[in-house]
Order: structure tokens, then C-alpha cells, then sequence
């Protein structure tokens, strides 16, 4: 198992991410023009698909709904790397960090791929496929935190971890003003410190206004996917980059809790 000087300096990688995370990328300043253009730009079947998309994403908040993920896949991955005939959910936060990482990084691989075939797929027909792939698009992205979660042994059954999963959805898509309130708000999950995440369910009772920076930038991007046969390169490197982006970020914020976690085991 690791050291507490270990988990200490996995930590201090992390925080630095967490620095790096103060810029802005090319999609994030398109997100910040005026939100009436993208309004004029985006058809209205888009605004009604997204719209639908918001609709399910609460849904999965109050009760996971269809997206549910079943976490005996994950668990086989580490019967093969331990050996061990049998692994629980409960005794994942036992096993090595270096061992969460490698079965998080292959989950998030396989959903990469997965989402670049489809924006391809679904880019083919640009506007008149757009509408396939934005529902296809919140599954993957969900599913995806909902591995990782499992992957550092938490339970995305449980309503606290599925709030955290929005948030993570938050962060990814957030300018550097939002990054840096939801990192606040989510340290409460982290910090040993920091006990009542109760909080945290109530700042998300509004989950409407929550994601609102998600659907924002998540319409910019899709506009670049609306033009035929053109749509199938922006389709796959926009879907592949936005699992990227969410799969970093939900291994690196689950990774941080499973180290304060160990941490306070050590102490």
C-alpha cells in the first residue's frame, strides 16, 4: 500500500492540475459569446433535444433513471489484475491507487472510442443526425464518471455521488470563474474536515441552473458538427474530446477523495 509520503506527492499532482485548470481553452472563449447569437444560430429541434437532455439529467439526479451503471464489468477488470476470486465495491478503497488509476484510464479509453465512432456516425447527416447525438452523448458521458466513480470505490446508486457526477459535468464545461466555485463546493467531499454534505445536496435542489454552462457550451460545440459529411471529423474530435475532458476530470476529483481518504486512515 502506499505511503503517506506517496499519497501526499499523488495529491500535489492533482492540486496542480487543479491550477491548470484557471485557463481557458478555444471552446470555453466561444462559450463565452453572447448567449442570443447561439440562440439564433441553434435550431429550435436542437434547443428541444437539449432541453430533453436537461430533463433527463435531473431525472438521473433524483433517481438515475435509464443511466444507472452496472458495476460488475469493473469489478471482473480488478479480479484479473488482483487474482483475488472475488471483489466487492466495498473492498476496492483496499487496493493500490496505481490500480484505480490503470482500470480508470482503460474505462476512460474504451468510452473515447465509443463516443468518437458515434459523433462520426451521427455527423454524417450534420444537422439531421445532431439529434441523435446529443442524447447518445449524456449517456456516454455520464456512464463514463459513473465507471470512474466505481473505479475508486464509490457507490454512483447513492443520490450524494450522483450530484457529484453533475458537478464534475459542471466543471468540465465551467469558464475559470464557475471552475473555481465548483472546486469550492466539491472540496467538501474531499476535505476530511469538512463533514456535512448536505450542503452540497441543497446548492443543487435549482439543478437547472447548475448545468446551464453545460448546455451553453455543449450547443457551441454542436454547431460546428451541424454541416454534412464535414460533421462526421468535427462529430468525432468534438465527442472524443469532451469524454477526454470528463474523464480527466472525474479521475482526478474521485483520486483526490480516495487519497484524503488514506490519508486519514494513516493518521
Amino acid at each position: 500500500m502506499e505511503t503517506k509520503e506517496q499519497l501526499l506527492k499523488e495529491l500535489d499532482a492533482i492540486q496542480k492540475w487543479e491550477e491548470e485548470q484557471k485557463g481557458l481553452w478555444f471552446w470555453e472563449k466561444l462559450g463565452r459569446l453572447p448567449f442570443k447569437l447561439l440562440d439564433r444560430l441553434t435550431p429550435q429541434f436542437i434547443h428541444k433535444k437539449i432541453g430533453q437532455a436537461l430533463d433527463e439529467l435531473g431525472s438521473y439526479l433524483q433517481t438515475g433513471g435509464r443511466y444507472l451503471l452496472n458495476e460488475k464489468d469493473i469489478l471482473k477488470r480488478y479480479v484479473r489484475k488482483t487474482g483475488v476470486e472475488e471483489i466487492t465495491l466495498e473492498s476496492i478503497p483496499e487496493l493500490p491507487l496505481n490500480m484505480m488509476d490503470e482500470v480508470s484510464d482503460e474505462l476512460i479509453h474504451s468510452r473515447k472510442n465509443i463516443a468518437m465512432t458515434q459523433g462520426a456516425t451521427t455527423g454524417i447527416g450534420g444537422i439531421f443526425t445532431l439529434s441523435i447525438d446529443i442524447p447518445l452523448l449524456l449517456g456516454i458521458s455520464l456512464k463514463t464518471l459513473q465507471e470512474i466513480a466505481v473505479a475508486y470505490g464509490y457507490d454512483p446508486n447513492d443520490k450524494k455521488e450522483r450530484i457529484f457526477i453533475v458537478k464534475c459535468l459542471q466543471f468540465t464545461s465551467s469558464d475559470i470563474v464557475g471552475k473555481q466555485a465548483v472546486l469550492k463546493e466539491l472540496s467538501a467531499y474531499s476535505d476530511p474536515s469538512m463533514e456535512k454534505n448536505d450542503e452540497i445536496i441543497s446548492q443543487v435542489q435549482g439543478w437547472r441552473e447548475v448545468i446551464m454552462t453545460y448546455r451553453d457550451n455543449f450547443g457551441w460545440k454542436k454547431l460546428f458538427q451541424m454541416i454534412p459529411i464535414a460533421g462526421m471529423i468535427f462529430g468525432s474530435f468534438i465527442n472524443k474530446s469532451m469524454i477526454h475532458d470528463i474523464g480527466e476530470t472525474g479521475k482526478m476529483l474521485y483520486k483526490k477523495r480516495r487519497i484524503y481518504e488514506k490519508l486519514k486512515e494513516q493518521s
